[in-house]
């Protein structure tokens, strides 16, 4: 049976608690479509490709980690952002999104999915004291070499990480996903043996090798696929509706 739209995102906004958490875009329905929902599907981002593969599957809804009208873009809605919300309006899809909310949260988060994959342990927050901190921190069951770890981490996410290699084993270890790289800092000041997270910089690298620490950048996408499929079985599960995960590869 169908749900109503609305009660649908209230619920995963309170699921979420999406209102109390600052972010840089709107978290919840980011796009009004048709009022009842029977079909999801999710993605990590609410790319032209998502969309026209939501469309061949009759989706009534489109649940994303990556959404739109972020604060430092463009505010017209012309080129690619046009024909993305053409795609949406005219055929009467839903676009639902949450990002900061979704990389924190204890159960169906991005940073909590990833620990289930790569066998971590989560001991707390990488922020000291911030319940809601976007990383964590954490341990692997039995020390590991680095390029052990790597070689893990490349088996669970299908792609080989980048790995900025330091001389000790891993045990205590620190993540975040997606575009995280500049809370090395913290990582370093927590005290664990490696960091994890989507992508790297060049100062990254020098961040690591002094502080002598292992990094690995295992991909933005890669690290971020596993929230929203959560959060979609999740709201599948709840109101007995159909999911379907649609994963837009991205080497990013």
């Amino acid at each position: 049976m169908p749900v109503a739209l609305s009660v649908l995102v209230e619920a995963a906004d309170h699921y979420l608690a999406a209102a109390g958490m600052p972010d840089y875009c709107p978290n919840g329905l980011q796009v009004e479509g048709r009022a009842q929902v029977g079909r999801i599907v999710t993605g990590v981002t609410a790319s032209q490709a998502l969309l026209d593969a939501a469309l061949e599957l009759q989706a009534d809804l489109v649940l994303v980690h990556h959404g739109y009208f972020w604060k430092s873009e463009n505010p017209g809605v012309v080129g690619m952002k046009q024909r993305r919300l053409k795609t949406l309006l005219v055929n009467d899809i839903s676009l639902v999104a949450y990002h900061l909310p979704l990389d924190v949260h204890p159960e169906v988060g991005n940073n909590v999915q990833l620990a289930l994959r790569l066998g971590l342990t989560v001991d707390g927050p990488l922020e000291s004291g911030n319940p809601r901190s976007v990383g964590l921190v954490g341990s692997l069951a039995q020390p590991l070499a680095p390029r052990e770890f790597a070689a893990q981490v490349a088996h669970a996410l299908g792609r080989e990480p980048l790995l900025v290699e330091a001389q000790r084993p891993i045990r205590r270890i620190a993540w975040c996903t997606g575009a995280a790289q500049g809370y090395i800092e913290q990582a370093v000041a927590a005290g664990v043996d490696a960091y994890l997270t989507g992508e790297v910089s060049e100062a990254t690298v020098h961040s690591a090798r002094e502080s002598g620490i292992s990094f690995l950048a295992a991909g933005h996408h890669a690290t971020e696929r596993y929230g929203v499929q959560a959060l979609g079985e999740w709201l599948a599960q709840r109101f007995c509706l159909e999911h379907r995960f649609v994963d837009c590869d991205n080497p990013v």
